[in-house]
C-alpha cells in the first residue's frame, strides 16, 4: 500500500497540473471507486462539474484537492489506486474507474483501480480540512508537527515501537517499508517496548523516520511492480535503497548479517538480527 512518499510523489504531480482548472466533466465507470461518497455516483459527479480545484493537499496517505465551492474531493489509492494526467485522447486503462474533464479540453485526470481498494468522495465543506480525515495525525514533514508531543506520546504507548510507528492516529504517513527502514537505521528491533524509550532515543528514531521518508520522497517513492506509479506513469526507484524491507537472507548493508523476516500483523517485518537484537527483558528495554 503506498505510503507517505508515494502518496507525496503523487500530490506533487497533481499540483503542477490541476490547480486553477475548472471540471467540466465527471464520469464514474465503476460505482465501488465512489462508495465512501454519501451520495452515491451521479451526486458525486453532479457537485463537482463547474467547479475549480483550488490547491492539492495532504494529510498521511490521503490526499484532497480544496475546491473553490468550499468541497473538497478526497482520494486515497488504497493499494492499487492510480491518479494519472492522460491526454484526451489517450486509449482508456483496463482499470480505469472514475475519468475528470477539464473546461480547459488539457490533459485529463484519471482514477485507475485495479484492486478497487481506494476511492475517492466529496466532502462538503471540506476545502480547509475533510472532517473524514481530521482524526489523522500529522506527519514528520508537515511544518506544524511537533517532536516533543510526538516524544511524549510514543513514550506514553504501552505498545511496540512498530505498532506505535504505524498508528496513524500518532504519526501519519508510515506504512510497513518505511518503519522497517527508519528501525535499522535506529538499530531498534520493533517489538521494542514503546515506553521503554529514553526520550533522546525516541527523538532519535524520529529523525531517521523523517530522514527515510524524505529519501524516499527524492527517489518518486518505492515501487515493486506496477501498481504504484506517479501521475505520469512513471515509477519509483527508492525499492533500490532500502536497507532490511524486502530483503530476507541477503547481507546487512551495516554489518553483513543475513537479514530476518519476522511474521507482523498478517504481513512481514524485516530487520539484521545483529544490529537489531529482540528484546530480551525489563535491563534490555530501555534504549
Amino acid at each position: 500500500m503506498p505510503e507517505l512518499p508515494e502518496v507525496e510523489t503523487v500530490r506533487q504531480g497533481l499540483a503542477q497540473w490541476v490547480i486553477g482548472r475548472r471540471i467540466a466533466e465527471v464520469r464514474v465507470l465503476h460505482p465501488r471507486a465512489v462508495r465512501r461518497h454519501p451520495g452515491g455516483a451521479a451526486h458525486f459527479a453532479d457537485v463537482l462539474v463547474g467547479t475549480t480545484i483550488r490547491d492539492v493537499r495532504r494529510r498521511g496517505k490521503y490526499l484532497w484537492l480544496p475546491l473553490d465551492s468550499g468541497d473538497a474531493v478526497i482520494g486515497h489509492l488504497g493499494m492499487s489506486g492510480q491518479l494519472l494526467l492522460q491526454p484526451a485522447g489517450a486509449p482508456d486503462e483496463t482499470h480505469l474507474r472514475v475519468r475528470f474533464r477539464f473546461a480547459d479540453d488539457g490533459p485529463e485526470l484519471r482514477f485507475v483501480d485495479q484492486r478497487t481498494f481506494g476511492g475517492l468522495s466529496v466532502s462538503a465543506g471540506g476545502a480547509e480540512l475533510p472532517t473524514e480525515i481530521a482524526h489523522i495525525a500529522r506527519d514528520p514533514l508537515d511544518p506544524e508537527f511537533s517532536d516533543a508531543t510526538f516524544v511524549a506520546a510514543l513514550r506514553r504507548r504501552r505498545t511496540e515501537i512498530k505498532r506505535a510507528l504505524l498508528d496513524q492516529t500518532l504519526l501519519s504517513g508510515v506504512g510497513n517499508i518505511y518503519a522497517d527502514e527508519a528501525l535499522w537505521r535506529a538499530r531498534l528491533h520493533g517489538a521494542r517496548p514503546a515506553d521503554g524509550l529514553t526520550g533522546p532515543a525516541a527523538l532519535r528514531l524520529l529523525g531517521h523516520v523523517r530522514d527515510v521518508l524524505g529519501e524516499a520522497i527524492k527517489e518518486g517513492g518505492t515501487s515493486f511492480d506496477a501498481l504504484y506509479v506517479n501521475v505520469n506513469g512513471e515509477s519509483g526507484y527508492f525499492d533500490r535503497a532500502l536497507n532490511v524491507y524486502g530483503r530476507a537472507d541477503q547481507p546487512c548493508r551495516r554489518c553483513g548479517a543475513p537479514v530476518r523476516r519476522e511474521a507482523f500483523m498478517n504481513r512481514s517485518s524485516f530487520s539484521c538480527p545483529r544490529c537489531q537484537p529482540r528484546p530480551r527483558g525489563p535491563a534490555s528495554t530501555r534504549g
